[in-house]
């Protein structure tokens, strides 16, 4: 049983280490601002929360094994190796793949203009809405791109 409870702890380093990386973030944040509009403005069924939860979730899980690969890979050798870096491109493959997915998923989902007209009409009506979800896109940058910064 400890071995199970620690196997929890070990995860929640990885996912701190994937923190790590801009591209986990930015599909952290998308992911956030997708599930905030669908629970807002949608009445997803049962199976369209299912798609829509396992693909945003899919697309910062293959970022993860993607980070572990490389950094696993610049370990193993800091030379150019043209194995390493097909590896390292097919896990970025991976990633790329499953993003491409996740966009078809939300086009299905999320494609009906007049629909998108009105989310644009709710927060274009109102200046408080307006400002806050510019706030929230703001602060969702700065997550992004900041530690970014701070590394140089």
């Amino acid at each position: 049983m400890k071995k199970f409870l620690k196997s929890f702890l070990y995860a929640g380093r990885g996912i701190c280490c994937a923190f790590t990386e801009r591209n986990f973030r930015f599909h952290i944040c998308a992911a956030a601002f997708v599930i905030f509009f669908a629970a807002s403005f949608y009445e997803l069924t049962r199976a369209e929360w299912a798609v829509l939860l396992l693909t945003t979730g899919l697309v910062p899980a293959l970022e993860a094994v993607n980070t572990s690969i490389e950094r696993l890979a610049d370990k193993v050798s800091t030379q150019q190796d043209d194995n390493i870096r097909r590896c390292k491109d097919c896990a970025a493959a991976a990633v790329l793949i499953a993003a491409f997915a996740a966009v078809a998923v939300g086009i299905s989902l999320f494609g009906d203009i007049e629909r998108l007209c009105g989310i644009a009409e709710f927060y274009c009506g109102d200046i408080w809405r307006l400002v806050s979800l510019l706030l929230a896109v703001t602060a969702a940058v700065f997550l992004v791109l900041l530690p970014e910064r701070l590394k140089k």
